[in-house]
């Protein structure tokens, strides 16, 4: 049977707070998707245990995830918003995969890499499989396009090199999912170390906005926010402190840089990183004011989690029937 709409799929780990890069760069867009495809957005808590994590704040960090998606708008009537633990498939899957995905091509995996060097003290199997669990993620709602930065490009790369054999294998049993590389998220720079990306991780909390930051800490942060001895708000090479403002001022207003740069000719940098700090403050108010009003209804977020997890374990039912089928596995 033909789908209805093409498939996006998207997960976000519950590992704490969401910066204004994950927001501009994803979660601001996703309300979107839904006119043009049918929209599956996993809290991915299981590929938090990579990591060692405090069980209470795990529970409290997954609430947080789900609430945050539907604060930025995602509709969970028009949206399958679901938590990954709930639907014993994607642990299924993954296994599966792990027996078509090569020893080899998870060692290369950058990231393995980089948290291996990270967590030297802590390099589990899971991390090293990790991308496998994602590719099952993916390939269980017989995904179309996946909305990734491009840290996880290589993941989805990968996730289609399994697909590509396993269907080369056992044909037309998966749909080959393309990525959609966010380029706003990537624009979105360290306030402290304007080369680097921000990162929500980042242990210098001054060089990072929080979605859940308030009016305050978000205006402190900006004006203390790293620019060079110029005083032009102009967008030039070399200007990486002010490039980053103008490229966060931007996404926000939806002004253009030469607009930006009219607007406050003749002024310092002082009043352009006020403006910016309230600019932002007040596009997630809104958003802040929902945030709180649903942790604080648990009742509707279970009931949220209960209904989106009953649509995406049937979706994925019938995707692992499909598999088992063609491996020889015996269903009952």
């Amino acid at each position: 049977m033909p789908k209805e709409k093409p498939v996006s799929f998207s997960g976000i780990q519950p590992s704490g707070n969401l910066t204004i890069g994950n927001y501009l760069g994803a979660i601001k867009y996703f309300p979107t998707y839904s006119e043009n495809y049918k929209c599956f957005y996993c809290v991915v808590d299981q590929h938090a245990l990579t990591v060692r994590q405090v069980s209470a704040e795990l529970r409290r960090c997954t609430y947080e995830t789900l609430a945050l998606y539907i604060a930025c708008g995602l509709d969970p009537e028009k949206n399958t918003l679901f938590v990954q633990s709930h639907v014993s498939a994607h642990s299924e899957l993954a296994w599966i995969l792990n027996c078509f995905t090569m020893f080899g091509e998870l060692s290369r995996m950058t990231q393995f890499k980089e948290k291996s060097a990270k967590h030297a003290d802590n390099i589990n199997a899971g991390l090293f499989t990790y991308p496998t669990l994602m590719a099952a993620d993916i390939l269980l709602y017989q995904t179309d396009v996946v909305p990734v930065g491009e840290d996880q490009k290589q993941h989805v790369e990968l996730c289609r090199d399994v697909a590509v054999r396993f269907n080369h294998i056992y044909p037309d049993t998966f749909t080959i999912p393309e990525p959609i590389i966010s380029q706003s998220g990537a624009r979105i720079k360290s306030l402290a170390e304007p080369t680097r990306k921000m990162d929500k991780s980042d242990p210098n909390p001054n060089a990072v906005i929080y979605l859940l930051d308030d009016r305050d800490t978000i205006v402190r942060k900006f004006k203390r926010a790293v620019t060079d001895s110029d005083t032009c708000v102009k967008f030039a090479p070399g200007k990486d402190g002010i490039n980053n403002l103008m490229t966060i001022y931007s996404c926000f207003t939806g002004l253009d840089f030469a607009a930006i740069e009219r607007d406050f000719a003749g002024r310092g940098y002082g009043d352009f990183k006020l403006a910016v700090g309230e600019t932002v403050a007040d596009a997630l108010s809104p958003v802040q004011a929902e945030f709180r009003r649903l942790m604080a209804d648990k009742a509707y977020l279970e009931n949220m989690m209960k209904k989106g997890a009953g649509a995406a374990a049937a979706c994925a039912a019938r995707t692992l029937a499909k598999v088992k089928k063609k491996l020889g596995l015996v269903l009952i």
